[in-house]
């Protein structure tokens, strides 16, 4: 397969207004993630526009547990444009630092709720896609392909990042890489090329993040003592 196939000709049945919006999605993303690794709060305002246009694309495309994770990125980052703006001094930027031991569990609990909850939605999968209706519908996970179920672990490990993200952790750009990485054949399996160079894009900012995040936290800790 050549990057024609990959990366062209699953747009050739798109309309223009698709495209836009992928396109629009993925370039709002990334200056999400770029205003992340400066600490920069206007990582959440590029934020929540970039979600939610994914909300409408992702959902287009069954990818449901992508689709839900976008929904509640909204949420959280509604909740952690709140936090930064308290825990700022100048409104913009904030400190960070590295998770407790008590934050790692609710992490866990978190992760393991979101692999429930995801599994469960695609479980009633083909009740959805048949408008709600129970008329020759078979409930079941027999009809995920391997996407899917690496869109319910991609689901979970991205709800904790954001949830580190919003407490200011340095452990939230280990999920992000992590989670960036799975997803990039994940979007070139489902046709959307656009949206698997942004994963690829976002995995190297995210390295780049990391350890930005430690060397401030590193600075800031050396100043304090």
């Amino acid at each position: 397969m050549n990057l024609y196939d990959l990366f062209i000709k699953p747009y050739e049945s798109y309309d223009t207004l698709q495209i836009i919006l992928e396109a629009s999605g993925a370039v709002l993303g990334t200056l999400s993630v770029y205003f992340s690794i400066k600490k920069n709060i206007w990582v959440y305002p590029t934020g929540i526009v970039s979600t939610m246009i994914y909300v409408y694309i992702l959902f287009n495309f069954g990818l449901l547990g992508d689709c839900l994770i976008n929904v509640y990125y909204t949420i959280m980052s509604i909740y952690g444009w709140i936090l930064w703006a308290k825990n700022s001094e100048d409104h913009i930027h904030v400190d960070v630092t590295w998770a407790a031991g008590k934050e790692w569990i609710y992490a866990s609990i978190l992760f393991i709720l979101s692999l429930a909850l995801v599994t469960l939605i695609y479980y009633y999968k083909p009740y959805i896609d048949n408008q709600f209706s129970m008329e020759g519908t078979s409930l079941g996970l027999y009809h995920l392909d391997w996407a899917n179920w690496m869109d319910v672990f991609t689901t979970s490990i991205f709800l904790v990042g954001m949830w580190f993200m919003a407490k200011q952790r340095i452990e939230s750009w280990i999920f992000w890489i992590i989670g960036d990485l799975i997803c990039i054949p994940m979007m070139i399996f489902k046709g959307l090329g656009i949206t698997s160079v942004q994963y690829l894009v976002f995995t190297i900012m995210a390295i780049s993040g990391y350890v930005n995040w430690k060397k401030s936290f590193k600075e800031k800790s050396t100043i304090k003592s």
